[in-house]
């Protein structure tokens, strides 16, 4: 199955219907449920009370085979879209290493068309477009979103690398499929709830060229349980840092960059669901902002290097809003950096790792 969606379009002439650009109900059925219609998409306001808890229903065999027709179907998306410099702009003054609020840092420069794009800043744009009426019922997009009752997703790291540039001002294209799916927890002796771990692939290329720019993989988990409370876990043989960058993301941030990347995920926007729905003490900072600041830090902070060739990173522990966050980086050997994200954990006052990454140079 393809869906093709043209992103950052021209506006909708007057009198033109804006609903001719969406995809149809059942093609988003489709691409969910495995090409199986099921009408029982329509999001619902989350519901905060104390059955948000409570532990799920063991699997049924209806629940497995959903599952197996999902993970057997064909799943693609094609995403189009222009990498406006005005769209930039708006990360820019997002982004705290780039707002202008401080010293410019070395290799800073305002976006301008035909300049090479930021390592990380394709991830403010290819975004699908779903009506809200199609989104799951915590705000998330369908799209490579396995069936109920996989419901609670958590962004679980990732790898990008870049083989040519993209520029300012280009038009375009990404293609996402599903690189692998992964269950643990199914089977008799597995300790754990069920976990559905979806890897997903996405190459970036110029719109009519052929070779990939970018091939990015995304990692997600999806859980059949509300969330809770847990200890956080331990990250071990971190070096010292050779550079280390702090900013505070706020309610604000959140908001701008769930904006910026078209994401409406109650964890980042609504405490109430934070807390009550997914056991966390605030909402969330997105995964791939944290990812880009690891990028974006160290592209700045370490100038005179060479490229950047590959970005691995993993998310460990999550990152609440309203809390310092410190981006830090150390030379590992001459082809290979290490970064990290760390964060005050308020009811301990230590150091709590969020995210850990390698970055590989170019020539490496």
């Amino acid at each position: 199955m393809i869906i093709r969606y043209a992103l950052s379009s021209p506006p909708t002439a007057v009198g033109a219907n804006p609903s001719s650009r969406r995809i149809p109900s059942a093609a988003v059925a489709s691409i969910c449920h495995g090409g199986v219609a099921h009408r029982d998409i329509h999001p619902r306001r989350h519901q905060h009370s104390s059955s948000d808890s409570r532990a799920p229903s063991p699997l049924t065999p209806q629940d497995i085979a959903a599952l197996d027709r999902w993970i057997s179907a064909e799943k693609r998306l094609v995403l189009q879209d222009t990498l406006h410099p005005e769209h930039l702009a708006d990360l820019y003054v997002t982004l705290p290493t780039r707002d202008g609020t401080r010293e410019p840092l070395p290799g800073y420069a305002p976006p301008r068309e035909g300049d090479v794009l930021g390592y990380g800043h394709h991830l403010a744009f290819f975004h699908p477009r779903n009506p809200e009426k199609f989104l799951r019922w915590d705000g998330t997009d369908v799209d490579f979103s396995p069936p109920k009752p996989f419901t609670r997703r958590m962004w679980a790291g990732g790898r990008m690398e870049w083989k040519s540039p993209l520029h300012i001002g280009d038009r375009a294209e990404a293609v996402s499929t599903i690189a692998s799916v992964q269950r643990k927890g199914f089977g008799a002796g597995e300790t754990g709830a069920p976990m559905v771990f979806v890897k997903q692939k996405i190459e970036y290329r110029k719109q009519g060229g052929g070779e990939a720019c970018i091939e990015e993989e995304r990692s997600h988990v999806y859980l059949a349980m509300a969330g809770n409370r847990r200890e956080p876990k331990e990250v071990k043989g971190l070096p010292r840092p050779d550079f280390m960058f702090e900013y505070l993301p706020t309610p604000t941030t959140l908001f701008r960059f769930s904006a910026l990347t078209f994401n409406g995920h109650y964890i980042h926007l609504d405490k109430d669901y934070a807390r009550k729905s997914e056991g966390y003490p605030e909402r969330l900072v997105h995964g791939p902002l944290t990812a880009l600041m690891l990028l974006d830090t160290t592209a700045l902070q370490v100038p005179g290097r060479r490229g950047f060739k590959t970005f691995e990173y993993r998310a460990v522990n999550p990152i609440a809003v309203n809390r310092v966050v410190s981006i830090n980086g150390a030379q590992e050997d001459k082809d290979t950096i290490r970064v990290w994200a760390e964060v005050e954990e308020p009811e301990s006052g230590r150091q709590v790792v969020g995210m850990v990454g390698k970055i590989t140079l170019d020539g490496a």
